[in-house]
């Protein structure tokens, strides 16, 4: 580990305070699992800051500068020898096998989505030896026989054609998307779309007979359901109209923390009768408690008491920052602001940008590297081994099998 990985895992040691035996057992039995990711980022890398300011200075807009630094930050490990080091450290600390990558920008235009899942694209094949795209269950699998790690892509947003002539015109990306490598996609991100209104609208209006035609679109080519970002009537009725298994791949229980994010029993009960799940971010202000991995603890302990060991996965919503990005923060002082991007709004009195939940030593513990703790802390609450693997992984490839399956 480099000193930036070890003082979030020290933090998270000593929060948890496991006992040597129950650290050893959670560290083997992490180690030796197939572990996914239900929704994640994975590492990142830092911004290239000379490339980053030559392009401020020759009048580069916000939106080129924001796909400059996504363009860095999402594969600047694979040409850059220090950034691929502490990729692949990352990784190996982290013992994820496969995460669900966000590789689809916030949105459904097909141009927009493109650009993050090029990026991802390029990564998977340039560094196919280490971190190939996985397709299906099976690849997943068998990257962990391999000691590889790897990617399952998803998008922020269904692909449509935006031309509004008919229906079927509209889902024609779907199946392109699906033959390009995405095997998930969230049907709303945070505001309301032509599918239905995400968690963010005080309306909470539900889904649109388009939304429904688009789940039996997924359901056909066998993408999964997410609605993580979705409202929660929307989230309701599409777990009631989807043929196959959907999950909100990361949130929390709004019985533990009310924010918008979050699901409450009625909306979890209809997504897990479905065969569904949920996965449990590693986000603060949407866990509340302490804010730490043992807030994350009560989540999953929430879950599975009220909905059953086999619909409660972990899925972070957080990712591993290179440490050059704190080595560049202060020449980067000059980026310019921009307003609020429009899937961005977000309700005035939800607890995400409250500062008690933004707190070092709560950020530490649950950074993306300190999976192995996650492991550690469901020994400590006394989880069987074969319950603790369906919850770090075994359950998100379960229905990945039953929705990816179904193709043909």
């Amino acid at each position: 580990m480099n000193a930036k990985m070890q003082k979030a895992r020290d933090c998270a040691l000593d929060i948890l305070k496991p006992s040597a035996k129950d650290l050893e057992h959670g560290l083997d039995l992490h180690r030796n699992s197939v572990v996914v990711d239900a929704y994640g980022f994975g590492p990142g890398a830092a911004d290239d800051v000379a490339r980053l300011l030559a392009a401020m200075e020759a009048g580069a807009s916000p939106s080129e500068i924001q796909n400059l630094r996504e363009e860095m930050t999402m594969t600047r490990f694979v040409t850059n020898e220090r950034e691929q080091a502490e990729f692949k450290m990352a990784w190996d600390e982290s013992g994820v096998t496969g995460t669900f990558r966000n590789a689809g920008e916030e949105g459904q235009g097909v141009l927009t989505l493109l650009k993050r899942f090029a990026h991802f694209t390029y990564v998977c094949d340039y560094l196919r030896s280490f971190t190939p795209k996985a397709v299906h269950p099976a690849d997943v699998i068998a990257a962990k026989k391999e000691n590889r790690h790897c990617y399952v892509l998803t998008c922020n947003g269904v692909p449509l054609a935006e031309q509004w002539k008919t229906v079927e015109e509209e889902m024609t990306f779907l199946a392109i998307f699906f033959e390009l490598g995405c095997r998930m996609m969230h049907l709303t991100y945070n505001r309301r779309n032509m599918l239905g209104d995400g968690c963010a609208e005080p309306a909470n209006a539900g889904l649109s007979d388009f939304g429904r035609r688009v789940i039996a679109e997924m359901n056909r080519l066998g993408i999964i359901v997410d609605v993580a970002h979705s409202g929660w009537r929307t989230s309701l009725e599409a777990a009631q109209a989807s043929t196959r298994p959907i999950v909100a791949s990361h949130t929390t229980c709004y019985a533990l923390q009310r924010c918008c994010r979050a699901k409450p029993d009625e909306v979890i009960r209809a997504i897990v009768d479905g065969g569904g799940l949920i996965g449990i971010c590693a986000i603060p202000a949407f866990l509340g408690g302490d804010g730490t991995i043992q807030a994350l603890l009560d989540h999953i302990d929430y879950g599975v008491k009220t909905f059953g060991v086999d619909h409660v996965a972990i899925g972070t919503d957080t990712f591993y920052m290179s440490s050059m990005s704190e080595e560049n923060a202060k020449r980067l002082s000059k980026l310019p602001r921009s307003r609020s991007r429009f899937e961005s709004f977000w309700p005035k009195d939800d607890p995400l940008f409250m500062p008690e939940w933004q707190q070092d030593h709560q950020l530490l513990s649950l950074d993306w590297i300190n999976w192995p703790m996650f492991t550690v802390g469901l020994v400590q609450r006394g989880y069987a081994d074969a319950d603790i693997q369906k919850i770090i992984g075994g359950n998100m490839l379960r229905v990945a099998r039953d929705v990816i399956n179904s193709v043909g």
